[in-house]
């Protein structure tokens, strides 16, 4: 006889937004229903929430504005419907669950994701020395911490004390059918001759977008009609906004904030930048070889150089270098246009992206 499937309590602020939650939207729709039984906890269960979960998770609303006031309904919830396995990510949530763990009921499994680099991330947080006090007496008090990385699974053990027997590397998924499918069904977005580039992120401090700007002016001394597409919602929208009215760029910089379908303007784009001064392994990366398209990141701390490793269509730069990050820019948009038409994907290093590999690999850590 087999056994009943294991209710699972993911909790995460919000279900819209960046890579921590496209993965869960991903996994709730394709966990195997005979080993998990989702559940989803969010700080407001939002009508829009439906158009990115299956009908059949049990959403429940937290009705606060942060996760820290939301401490006790999330206590009361898993009282109330006793999962077996709570999985949670984003640094607050985790924090959270481990301040809470002590009332919920005995035997729940608390489950960490970290998705930062998090000896880097939390210098940018305000009382940086309160994060990583934090992160060293809770992170190694849960039953597990999943890590997307090799590098982010380092970065806990050396420098935050979690033992290695916790650590769950399971990399993000990619479905690279589905984003094939949306990146056609969007059609070319882009207007006039390019080339045209694309960055896709959160318009936040770590991921660079400034250094990209000040890199323009010298991409435009050479490649005189590039378009650059901006992708992305977040704090820095007006000071990146005035950045490019600075550097006269508001005729060729186009903020468009979030697009739930980024992947036609990826199939499209002459090049995806990613200049970031730290990641944690970037979906938007992942996908973006999946299409084809050619990349210029940097090689900052986190898991670029892993992804690297596997692919032909990467070119790496110094961070915090507009010089550096222009002259690749300028080089790879010309190979980009003279090579377009034997474009290759990342290959077979791919396949341990492959969305069913990672989310049976869910599976078994849920289920045991």
């Amino acid at each position: 006889m087999n056994a009943p499937p294991k209710r699972v309590l993911f909790v995460i602020p919000g279900i819209q937004g960046g890579g921590a939650e496209r993965l869960v939207s991903t996994l709730l729709r394709h966990l195997d229903r005979s080993c998990v039984d989702p559940h989803l906890a969010v700080l407001e269960a939002k009508e829009e929430l439906k158009q990115f979960l299956p009908p059949d998770v049990a959403v429940h609303s937290l009705k606060s504005s942060r996760i820290r006031y939301a401490l006790p309904a999330i206590v009361r919830l898993v009282r109330k419907i006793r999962p077996h396995v709570v999985l949670s990510t984003l640094s607050s949530a985790n924090l959270a669950m481990i301040l809470g763990r002590a009332w919920f009921p005995s035997g729940t499994r608390v489950l960490l994701r970290e998705s930062s680099l998090a000896s880097v991330s939390l210098k940018d947080q305000h009382h940086p020395r309160l994060w990583e006090w934090l992160y060293r007496r809770c992170y190694k008090r849960a039953n597990a911490v999943i890590c997307p990385s090799d590098s982010i699974a380092d970065d806990l053990v050396t420098h935050f004390g979690v033992p290695r027997a916790k650590i769950a590397r399971i990399y993000n998924p990619v479905d690279v059918k589905a984003i094939r499918e949306m990146a056609d069904r969007g059609g070319n977005p882009f207007v006039g001759d390019g080339p045209h580039l694309v960055a896709v992120a959160r318009l936040s401090r770590e991921k660079g977008l400034d250094i990209l700007l000040a890199a323009m002016p010298a991409v435009l001394a050479r490649l005189h009609g590039a378009q650059l597409t901006v992708l992305g919602d977040g704090p820095l929208w007006s000071e990146l906004r005035d950045q490019a009215d600075r550097f006269n760029l508001t005729q060729v910089v186009h903020f468009l904030g979030f697009q739930r379908n980024p992947w036609s303007y990826l199939r499209h784009a002459d090049l995806f930048v990613l200049p970031s001064r730290y990641e944690g392994l970037p979906n938007v990366l992942l996908e973006t070889l999946a299409l084809r398209t050619p990349v210029v990141a940097t090689d900052c701390p986190g898991a670029i150089r892993e992804v690297h490793a596997l692919s032909e269509g990467m070119t790496l730069v110094p961070p915090e270098d507009p010089s550096a990050l222009a002259q690749s820019i300028i080089e790879a948009c010309r190979v980009s246009r003279q090579l377009r038409s034997l474009r290759k994907p990342l290959g077979a290093g791919l396949d341990r992206f492959d969305l069913k590999n990672i989310v049976d690999e869910y599976c078994v850590l849920l289920s045991s």
